[in-house]
């Protein structure tokens, strides 16, 4: 090895990629308010997917840039690394984004060296960064009414203004004093100490932008989050407050599309979340805000702790056995562990890279709470120890060229990671009717929802829905799915003669995209209890026609609102 090996040089090259990817991701963030203020709503979507992809894209081309300057006898010494990572931390040690910058060095680590050589002493498997250092506060603005709710609010909205007008504000704060007093035991509202902190930035998503904040007391707090609907034509409308933890949770869920929101200190940010959101796992709140590749670091640090400390191993997950996904879990760990089988199913036509391309498909489209968001990893290595036998042995046996033991090692050379939910199949086995109803009406809910985002999920039936521990029913198995624009839904063809009618095969041509929705009934619900229900509740999912017209909408250019939240009076707009 050379005397003076460049680890630094190396070191500073990595850095000056993240930083181009922050400037880049900023740009993009920052875009957020005048896409808000000017209703560019397909600019939205388009600047979200981008976003998403900006970071594999400088990933790749700092890597180009290593390459190019250093030659491989000097970049390739894995021996040296643990150099570059103690000359990283040097360089990173002022940064305000310290911990997005450990993420960066792993990824461009990761691209360089296979994942056989990953190990504390050359990556951050384990942070660096001074957790005290990083437990600033964040950036906020705080309000006291002091008996005037009305004036607070007031207050609140002179300092959050847009380039377009409030629509109605004087009707809109009123609503909102209405709200707060519903919401909030009358003592409360009445406390001379009520406090409203609010945090400096506004977060912006699809069509909607949001105050995030919380309401306190000197002994209770309660979240709180108002979002903004830019009405075109007419201004901008405060559209509800919700204060509940449940309510707020949904808005930050694993199932939405990520915030657009400036926040020079990430971790600041953050903290600031898990105060008021203390169910959240921190790589939920990183990943709710488009730092989805410091979300999986959190996610895999949790997950290596978990499997240290506890003696969980890994089973099956319950619920019927895909045809092309084979899926496991920690019972003890809030997560399924999805693989690709290495046979699927005749009645499946996909293939192993058109699965791949479905699931990362998701990533970029706007999942309106209807879809898990998924992690994917390659390499994981788990002890031997950690799997149920009965569990290692079925993933041996379905997916041999994904799945093997390495001596007391399992390695798993590609998987998704999903948040764990119960499988709507099941759920419904178990609940009582009125659950089975409220159950369903979210199930079609949940497909139209889908639909006006453009998605079909293709494979509609149950056991590919979840229902999370907020009683709203997901989709998560993505196999199938297409845009919406892309299915050709049509009428089965009346039969010609009493032999069509009587024949066990179509009498009708069908292309690989058709779609006959009046088959629906029997192939979703075996029950005919269930199958009744359905039809009174979504009925109109049967008809070719409603789908025809949802994607008339969607090629014409209408971006459907999704609200994240229960708009009180405000639902028949």
């Amino acid at each position: 090895m050379p005397q003076q090996w460049p680890a630094t040089d190396i070191a500073r090259m990595i850095l000056d990629g993240f930083d181009d990817y922050r400037e880049h991701f900023r740009r993009i963030t920052d875009g957020a308010r005048e896409r808000f203020e000017q209703a560019r709503w397909q600019e939205t979507q388009t600047a979200s997917a981008a976003r998403i992809n900006l970071y594999e894209e400088k990933v790749g081309e700092t890597i180009a840039r290593l390459r190019e300057h250093f030659d491989d006898e000097t970049l390739m010494n894995v021996g040296s690394w643990p150099l570059v990572k103690s000359a990283y931390i040097s360089v990173i040690d002022l940064r305000f984004d310290d911990e997005l910058s450990e993420t960066w060095y792993n990824s461009i680590f990761c691209g360089l060296f296979s994942h056989d050589l990953i190990s504390d002493g050359c990556m951050f498997i384990h942070t660096t960064r001074p957790s005290l250092r990083r437990a600033r506060a964040a950036q906020t603005r705080t309000y006291k009414p002091q008996g005037q709710l009305s004036s607070m609010l007031a207050s609140i909205f002179a300092d959050y203004r847009f380039s377009e007008d409030y629509a109605d504000l004087p009707g809109d704060l009123q609503r909102l004093e209405s709200q707060l007093r519903e919401n909030l035991p009358d003592w409360v509202c009445k406390d001379p100490e009520l406090s409203v902190e609010l945090f400096s930035s506004v977060l912006y998503r699809n069509k909607g932008a949001y105050l995030v904040g919380r309401i306190y007391t000197r002994d209770e707090q309660w979240p709180l989050v108002i979002p903004l609907l830019h009405r075109e034509g007419r201004g901008i409308q405060i559209d509800a407050l919700i204060t509940d933890e449940a309510d707020v949770s949904i808005i930050f869920s694993f199932t939405r599309s990520y915030f657009m929101v400036d926040v020079p200190v990430p971790a600041e940010f953050i903290g600031f979340l898990r105060r008021i959101l203390p169910g959240k796992h921190i790589a939920e709140l990183y990943t709710s805000i488009g730092f989805y590749k410091h979300g999986k670091s959190e996610f895999y640090r949790a997950l290596i702790n978990h499997l240290a400390n506890t003696d969980d191993q890994f089973i099956m997950a319950p619920g019927v056995r895909g045809m092309v996904m084979s899926v496991f879990t920690l019972p003890g760990f809030n997560t399924v562990f999805k693989i690709i089988k290495d046979r699927f199913s005749p009645s499946k036509n996909v293939d192993r890279a058109t699965v791949i391309e479905k699931y990362r498909l998701v990533k970029s489209v706007d999942r309106v709470g209807r879809m898990a968001d998924t992690q994917e990893f390659a390499d994981f290595r788990f002890p031997l120890s950690k799997f149920d036998p009965a569990c290692l042995e079925e993933l041996l046996e379905v997916a041999p060229s994904t799945v093997s033991v390495e001596g007391d090692t399992v390695l798993i050379r590609h998987c998704w990671t999903e948040r764990r939910m119960t499988p709507l199949n099941l759920y419904l086995e178990n609940a009582n009717e009125a659950q089975v109803r409220e159950a369903l009406e979210d199930y079609g809910l949940a497909i139209k929802q889908l639909a006006a985002a453009n998605i079909f999920p293709g494979d509609m039936l149950l056991k590919n829905f979840g229902v999370t521990r907020h009683g709203r029913v997901v989709f998560y198995d993505y196999d199938e799915i297409c845009f919406l624009t892309e299915a050709n839904f049509r009428h089965i063809p009346a039969p010609r003669t009493p032999e069509d009618e009587m024949a066990s095969e179509p009498w009708y041509s069908i292309g690989p995209l058709d779609v006959f929705p009046e088959e629906f009934p029997p192939f979703l619900f075996a029950d005919a209890g269930q199958r009744k229900l359905f039809d009174q509740l979504h009925g109109e999912l049967y008809n070719a026609d409603y789908w025809k017209g949802l994607q008339e909408a969607i090629r014409a250019g209408k971006v459907i609102d999704v609200f994240p939240y229960r708009r009180k009076g405000l639902d028949n707009e």
